[in-house]
C-alpha cells in the first residue's frame, strides 16, 4: 500500500498559497485485498530544517489534515512527506511532495498600482458604443516595462503580480508561466487574486528588463449583456501591480516592484476584449517610451491564488478548411493559432468564431448577440508570422479566415480553461451514449473558465448559480473542482445581501437582484455537495451563517412556508419543453431542500440544528398540504413537479408509487420523451433508477426524436446545447436571443451515467467515498451491453462496471484502501453468483433485488447468469 496524488490545499505542488493553516491530502492505492490505513506519519521541512513532525499517528484520515506545524513564513519552499501503515502496523510506504507560501502580510508589498496616464496620449475621439474593436490609442493594450541591473546570478527569484484586468508578464523578452487571461475573475470588490512565478532561470546577471501586456479583462471590458460601456461596471482602466524579489547567495535581497519609474510604450495590441476580440498589429514594434501613472498606492483586497489557473491545455489542427472557414471538428473555448507565410506588410487578417453553420455554409453569428468574437490582425510582411490573440477567448467550432487562404496544418485551435484535473473516465457499447459523455465533458471544459459561466460565446458568460449547483453533481464527475468550487463560493457568499438573499450570478454584475429559487439555493447546495463529496469542512464552515441566512430569509417573507413571495425573477424549471412546472411548487419544494440541507450541516458542524430540522418538517406538510392530492397528483402534473417531490421526499411514503405511476405515465404518452427544464432534468434519471423505472430511464437516455440529448447528438452536436430545440428540422434555429450550443446545464445526466449507468455512488452517510455504493444498473433495454466508469476520488481509484455476453452478466468493481462498499449484484439467482478472487469479500446478503456484498479494498469480479 503506498501513498500517491499528494496534495495541499487540494492542489498539487502550489506555488505561492496563502493559507496560514494548509491542509494536506494523500490517496493510497493497493493490489492486496483488504489494505487499509492504520496509522500515518507527516514530516515537513523548510530551508533544511524540520518544522513538524507529526511522529507516528493511529488514524485512517489521509483528507484535509490541518497544518500543525510551526508557523508558516512568507516566500518559503516547505516540503513534506507522508509515511503510511497498513492495518498490521507495517510501514509499506511513503512519498514527497512540495508547497511553497506566497506573502503572507500585506506590509510585504512595495509595489503600486500603475497604469497609463492619459494625458500623455494623443487627442482622438472617444470611443462610442459600437466601438466593439476599437483600434486607438487609448483602447490599446498597457505595454509596461523596466530596466534593472542585478550584480550576480540570484539563488532563488519570484515573480508576484496581478491585474485590474488580464496580464501576461515576461523577463528578458520571454514570457513568463503559463498562466492565460491571469488573474481570472473575482468578486474584484471583495478580492483580486496574484499569482506567483518561479522565475530564478529567467533572471541573469547585468541588465535584465520586467515588462507586461495588461489588457481589459473582466475589470473595464465587455461582461455580461449590460450595452452600456464596460467602464461603468468595474474600473475605467487596466492597472498592474507588480513585484520581483531576487534573493543572493549571501542573505542579501532585491526588490524590483511596480511604480512610477515603469514606462508605457506602443505596442503591436491594439485593442483586446474578452467578448469582442483582439486587434493585433504585428508592424509595430515597442516605441515610446511614455510616462505611467500612480494608480493607487493601496494595494488593496489581494489573495494568493487558491486554485489552479486558466491554461491552454490541448490542440486541435483544423480538420478542413473550406471556403476560408476552417472547421476542428469540436465545439470548443480557446483561441486560433495561425501561421502565416510570405504575406505582405500591412495585409490584413481577420478571423470570426461561431459554433455552427448555416445552412449555406457561411458562419451562423446571430446568437453572439453584442459579441464581435472577431480577431484582426495586421501583417509585418515576414516569410513566417505567427498570429495567436492571448487576451480574448472565444466559444467556436468554426473559424473564418479572410485576407489570407491557409492550409490545414497552418490553423490551430488552442483550448483553454481553469486547469481542473481530470479524473473521471465513462465508457459504454453505445457510440451515442459516448458521445453524450464527450459533450457533457467538453461543456464542462468550456464553460469553467475563472467561474463557471453559462455560455462561452454570446455576451454573457456569467456565473449563474442554478446552472452551476444542477451540473456540480456531474463535474465533480469528471474533474477535480474542490479547489475551484470552493474559491467561487466565496464570490457567492459575498454576493449575499444584507436580508440574507444569494444572488442569481456569481461575481455579482449586470444582475443585482435576490436570487431565483434553485439559483440562490446553489449557495446552500454546493457547499454541502464538497463536503460530501471531497470532505471539504472548510468550505461547509465558511459557508454556513450565509447558508443559514438564506433559509431564513426565505422563512421571513413567506411564514406560511409555501414560498410565493421574494422570488426574485422566478425562473421556474428553466427551458422546460412542452410543460409548465407552477413556479410556487418548485420554490416550495427547494426550500424544503436547503433547509434540510442546513440541518445536515448544521449536524455535522456541531450547530444547533433543531430548529431547522422542525422548520423543514413543517414546510413538508404544506408542500403535501396545498400540493399533493390524495391520489399522489402533484400540483401542475409536469414531470419537474413530480421529480421534484420524490428527489426532496417530500411525499408520504403511501404517495411514493402513485407519484412514480404518474411521472412514469407522462413520460410513456409522449413516446419516452422529457419535458424537464435546467431543473428538473438533473433529477429525471436518478428518480426513475431509484424507484424502480430504469427502464424508462434508459428509454430517455436512447431517444434520438425531439426532444432529447440524441436528437442533438444526430445533428452533429459535440456539447451540450441550452435549448431542447437550439435547433430543430422543423423549425430550424431558436431565437438568437438566449441560444447557446455549449451549456452544460442539460448535461447535468452525468451524474447518472456514473452513478447509476455504472454504478459508482455513495451511502447517504458517507464522506468523500468513505463508504461506496456499487450498484451497477445492466440495461432493461438491452441497448447497451457493457458500460464502466472511472473515478479518482478523494481516497483513491474507484472502479465499476458490468457486462453481459452470453447470458452472463460480469460485474467489475475497485475499493481503494481507505474505503469499503456495498456492491448490488442485480440477479434473479444469487445463489449463483461467481466470485473470482475475493478474500476481501466481509458479507454476502441475499435479496429480492440481487445479491449485496460487503466489501473491503481490493479489485473484485462476479459472474452470474443473466
Amino acid at each position: 500500500m503506498t501513498p500517491y496524488g499528494l496534495q495541499t490545499e487540494q492542489r498539487t505542488e502550489p506555488l505561492g498559497i496563502g493559507a496560514r493553516q494548509p491542509r494536506l491530502s494523500w490517496k493510497l492505492r493497493s493490489d492486496r485485498p483488504g489494505a487499509a490505513q492504520s496509522a500515518y506519519r507527516i514530516i515537513a521541512t523548510a530551508d533544511g530544517e524540520t518544522v513538524w513532525d507529526t511522529g507516528r499517528r493511529e488514524s485512517a484520515d489521509t483528507i484535509l489534515i490541518p497544518w500543525q506545524g510551526a508557523g508558516l513564513r512568507s516566500a518559503t519552499r516547505y516540503r513534506w512527506s507522508v509515511e503510511v501503515f497498513d492495518e498490521g502496523g507495517t510501514s509499506t510506504g511513503a512519498a514527497e511532495t512540495w508547497f511553497e507560501t506566497g506573502l503572507l502580510e500585506p506590509d510585504e508589498w512595495t509595489a503600486v498600482w500603475i497604469g497609463r496616464d492619459p494625458v500623455a496620449l494623443p487627442p482622438v475621439d472617444p470611443p462610442t458604443d459600437d466601438d466593439l474593436v476599437s483600434p486607438g490609442p487609448a483602447e490599446a493594450a498597457l505595454h509596461l516595462r523596466r530596466d534593472f541591473d542585478v550584480p550576480e546570478q540570484p539563488i532563488r527569484a519570484r515573480l508576484y503580480a496581478t491585474a485590474r484586468g488580464v496580464y501576461e508578464p515576461e523577463l528578458n523578452g520571454e514570457r513568463v508561466g503559463d498562466h492565460e487571461l491571469a488573474p481570472g475573475w473575482t468578486e474584484y470588490h471583495h478580492r483580486i487574486q496574484y499569482q506567483t512565478y518561479d522565475v530564478t532561470g529567467q533572471v541573469r546577471a547585468g541588465r535584465n528588463t520586467v515588462a507586461a501586456t495588461v489588457a481589459d479583462g473582466w475589470w473595464s471590458g465587455y461582461v455580461g449583456f449590460d450595452p452600456r460601456r464596460p467602464a461603468r461596471h468595474y474600473g475605467d482602466a487596466p492597472g498592474l501591480l507588480a513585484q520581483l524579489v531576487l534573493d543572493f547567495a549571501d542573505g542579501s535581497r532585491q526588490i524590483i516592484a511596480t511604480a512610477d519609474d515603469w514606462t508605457e510604450h506602443d505596442g503591436p495590441v491594439r485593442s483586446a476584449d474578452l467578448m469582442m476580440g483582439q486587434f493585433t498589429d504585428g508592424r509595430r514594434e515597442l516605441s515610446g517610451p511614455r510616462p505611467v501613472v500612480v494608480l493607487d498606492t493601496a494595494v488593496g483586497p489581494l489573495t494568493a491564488e487558491p486554485d489552479e489557473p486558466i491554461r491552454v491545455t490541448a490542440e486541435l489542427p483544423a480538420v478542413t478548411v473550406e471556403n476560408g472557414i476552417a472547421d476542428f471538428g469540436q465545439n470548443l473555448v480557446g483561441r486560433v493559432r495561425l501561421t502565416i507565410r510570405n504575406a505582405t506588410a500591412g495585409q490584413r487578417i481577420t478571423l470570426r468564431h461561431a459554433e455552427v453553420l448555416n445552412t449555406d455554409g457561411s458562419l451562423y453569428l446571430d446568437n453572439l448577440r453584442r459579441a464581435a468574437a472577431t480577431d484582426t490582425y495586421i501583417c509585418a510582411g515576414h516569410e513566417i508570422e505567427v498570429f495567436e490573440p492571448r487576451f480574448t477567448f472565444h466559444g467556436f467550432r468554426y473559424a473564418e479566415v479572410t485576407g489570407y487562404t491557409p492550409d490545414p496544418a497552418e490553423v490551430t485551435a488552442r483550448v483553454l480553461h481553469s486547469d481542473i484535473p481530470w479524473t473521471g473516465r465513462f465508457e459504454s457499447s453505445d457510440p451515442t451514449v459516448n458521445q453524450l459523455h464527450a459533450n457533457i465533458g467538453w461543456g464542462q471544459r468550456g464553460n469553467f473558465v475563472a467561474v463557471p459561466t453559462d455560455c462561452p460565446q454570446r455576451d454573457e458568460r456569467l456565473g449563474w448559480l442554478a446552472d452551476a449547483q444542477v451540473f456540480a453533481p456531474t463535474a465533480t464527475r469528471n474533474a477535480d473542482v474542490s479547489a475551484f468550487f470552493a474559491r467561487w463560493m466565496r464570490d457567492v457568499v459575498d454576493g449575499q445581501d444584507d436580508d440574507g438573499a444569494f444572488r442569481d450570478i456569481a461575481p455579482i454584475i449586470v444582475l443585482d437582484r435576490e436570487g431565483a429559487p434553485a439559483w440562490g439555493d446553489a449557495g446552500v447546495i454546493i457547499p454541502w455537495l464538497l463536503w460530501r463529496t471531497y470532505g471539504d469542512r472548510r468550505v461547509l464552515e465558511n459557508s454556513f451563517d450565509a447558508m443559514a441566512r438564506w433559509v431564513d430569509h426565505i422563512h421571513r417573507h413567506n411564514p406560511d412556508l409555501l414560498w410565493e413571495h421574494r422570488t426574485g425573477n422566478s425562473y421556474g424549471d428553466w427551458l422546460q419543453i412542452d410543460a409548465e412546472t407552477p413556479r410556487d411548487v418548485l420554490a416550495t419544494a427547494y426550500f424544503a431542500h436547503s433547509t434540510r440541507i442546513v440541518a445536515d450541516a448544521a449536524d455535522v458542524l456541531g450547530r444547533p440544528s433543531q430548529r431547522f430540522r422542525e422548520l423543514h418538517a413543517r414546510i413538508r406538510d404544506a408542500f403535501v398540504d396545498a400540493f399533493v392530492a390524495d391520489d399522489g397528483s402533484v400540483k401542475g402534473g409536469t414531470q419537474t413537479a413530480y421529480l421534484l417531490a420524490l428527489a426532496f421526499e417530500l411525499l408520504p411514503a403511501d404517495l411514493v408509487h402513485p407519484a412514480v405511476d404518474r411521472l412514469a405515465h407522462d413520460i410513456e404518452s409522449r413516446g419516452n420523451r422529457l419535458t424537464t427544464g435546467f431543473v428538473g432534468v438533473s433529477l429525471l434519471c436518478p428518480v426513475l433508477a431509484e424507484h424502480g423505472r430504469a427502464d424508462l430511464a434508459y428509454a430517455l437516455l436512447h431517444q434520438d426524436e425531439y426532444p432529447s440529448w440524441g436528437y442533438s447528438i444526430r445533428h452533429g452536436a459535440t456539447t451540450i446545447w441550452e435549448r431542447w430545440d437550439g435547433w430543430t428540422e422543423h423549425g430550424g434555429f431558436q431565437s438568437a436571443a438566449m441560444n447557446s450550443f455549449n451549456h452544460y446545464s442539460l448535461g447535468s445526466v452525468g451524474d447518472w451515467l456514473y452513478g447509476r449507468v455504472a454504478g459508482i455512488d455513495q451511502t447517504p452517510g458517507s464522506v468523500a467515498y468513505s463508504e461506496l455504493l456499487l450498484r451497477p444498473t445492466p440495461d432493461p433495454t438491452g441497448r447497451l451491453t457493457w458500460a464502466r466508469a472511472e473515478q479518482e476520488t478523494a481516497r483513491g481509484l474507484v472502479a465499476c462496471g458490468w457486462s453481459i455476453d452470453d447470458d452472463r452478466l460480469t460485474v467489475t468493481a475497485t475499493v481503494p484502501p481507505g474505503s469499503t462498499a456495498i456492491l448490488l449484484i442485480p440477479t434473479s439467482d444469487p445463489g449463483r453468483v461467481h466470485a473470482a478472487g475475493t478474500p476481501g469479500v466481509l458479507r454476502a446478503e441475499p435479496s429480492a433485488a440481487g445479491l449485496t456484498l460487503r466489501l473491503a479494498s481490493g479489485r473484485y469480479t462476479f459472474t452470474t447468469p443473466v
